[in-house]
């Protein structure tokens, strides 16, 4: 076992070190585990599982999101949620710098993706609140972290990309990530009020709005509006039991259309760019889904993760210390690979380790995206931080040593989840009970 989890390892760095595509070495370190550990053939195994991961109907879901995101990150949602939000945060502790971890959330909640959120939201936000005079360390911190928000608020890439691969509900899955998502939203404004109150000069908020009259204030929610139904039409679609989630994604690339043709944003031009930019996010995610279901197989084929659980659980240790060491080795795996890498190629190793444990599967799913949201503001592979550094020019370690309150409150808000399961559970336990 020792000898064939070594080289599986050393395989793997070797190809990813080597600047190969991720689905190509997922297929290679499988191809290699198979004709060098076993003596199955390898052709059937590629052809059976390229099939099965690639046919699937609620796979189906993962392009008309990433569409739908698309369409909405040139659709102007964000200038609008912006106009809306601030005059309601005025008088908050942090004011304005707020707007980033609601509108992220906002808008996470029916994009999916964390960097479209973070380059949408912040192409709005920063060079507001730079005008306005507020701590630019804080702003950048805010809205690299709040934005990793889109891959926990469902409607969520990743959870539609784990449902997949480890045959989990994903109608629960997105039920299950709204608790952790709120959480994070509270974690996150909680420490922007303390600090903006003990930093002095209200934490660097800038300078002080003038104040807008109550009905003012009502009247320019309006532009909330179409976010609202769209975020209605999707989860209520769902939660209802009225469609399942494509259905609901399809309904949502509709009416993202509608909301981008009402914002002005909305032509044959938008039309294709976001169609086209869809689909090679889509074949990317889908070609890495085949490549991390035949390592899979083959890692089956050749027993490693039962022999591995075996030998894990042989030592003894509880499940509270296997996510312990677990989330080290995922934060140190993060560093290096994308979010949905990460994902595919734990769930392809360790998934029987973790049944093992006696470890919910749906609640090991979202410990897992806030993991892989931590990866996002982690150098040097941290997604979100290429966005900003986009955005601001700032050097990726300034924007990372912004983000650092942020990553430990991912990481205490996971101490939360682990002490009290029902932030997870309560809403897929309620949606089946």
């Amino acid at each position: 076992m020792l000898t064939l989890s070594l080289a599986t390892l050393f395989t793997l760095a070797i190809l990813l070190g080597g600047g190969v595509w991720i689905a190509f070495a997922l297929l290679g370190t499988g191809w290699i585990a198979l004709t060098g550990f076993t003596s199955f053939e390898v052709g059937p195994i590629l052809a059976s599982d390229f099939w099965g991961a690639s046919y699937g109907w609620d796979l189906t879901a993962l392009p008309m999101f990433v569409w739908m995101g698309e369409i909405l990150f040139r659709s102007g949602l964000a200038d609008n949620m912006f106009r809306a939000l601030s005059p309601w945060l005025n008088r908050l502790p942090g004011r304005l710098l707020h707007s980033n971890i609601i509108g992220s959330g906002l808008f996470a909640a029916v994009c999916g993706s964390s960097a479209a959120t973070c380059a949408t939201v912040g192409k709005m936000t920063l060079p507001e609140l730079e005008r306005r005079g507020y701590d630019e360390t804080l702003a950048i911190g805010t809205l690299a972290s709040a934005s990793t928000l889109g891959l926990l608020i469902p409607p969520s890439i990743m959870m539609i990309v784990y449902g997949v691969v480890t045959e989990q509900s994903i109608s629960r899955l997105f039920m299950a990530g709204v608790g952790p998502g709120l959480l994070l939203l509270a974690l996150f404004m909680i420490y922007l009020v303390i600090w903006s109150l003990t930093a002095g000069r209200n934490g660097g908020a800038g300078h002080a709005e003038t104040p807008m009259p109550f009905l003012d204030k009502v009247r320019n929610s309006w532009r909330l509006i179409p976010l609202l139904v769209l975020i209605g039409g999707i989860l209520g679609s769902i939660y209802g039991g009225v469609a399942s989630p494509t259905e609901a994604a399809a309904v949502g690339v509709v009416l993202s259309m509608v909301i981008a043709r009402f914002n002005g944003h909305f032509d044959k031009s938008i039309f294709l760019e976001s169609m086209f930019a869809g689909l090679r996010t889509s074949c990317m995610i889908a070609f890495i889904i085949a490549g991390a279901s035949f390592l899979s197989s083959a890692m089956s084929f050749t027993q490693l993760p039962t022999q591995l659980a075996s030998a894990i659980a042989a030592m003894g240790l509880s499940p509270n210390v296997l996510l312990v060491m677990l989330t080290l080795f995922l934060l140190v795996l993060g560093c290096f690979l994308d979010g949905i890498s990460l994902i595919l190629l734990v769930t392809s190793i360790i998934m029987p380790l973790i049944n093992a444990a006696g470890i919910d599967p749906i609640w090991f799913g979202i410990y897992l995206v806030i993991v892989v949201e931590i990866s996002q503001i982690t150098p040097p592979v941290g997604f979100n931080l290429f966005v900003i550094q986009g955005l601001t020019g700032k050097n990726i370690f300034t924007i990372a040593k912004a983000t650092l309150p942020f990553f430990l409150l991912m990481l205490f808000a996971i101490v939360l989840m682990r002490a009290f399961p029902e932030i997870v559970l309560y809403l897929p336990q309620a949606m089946t009970g």
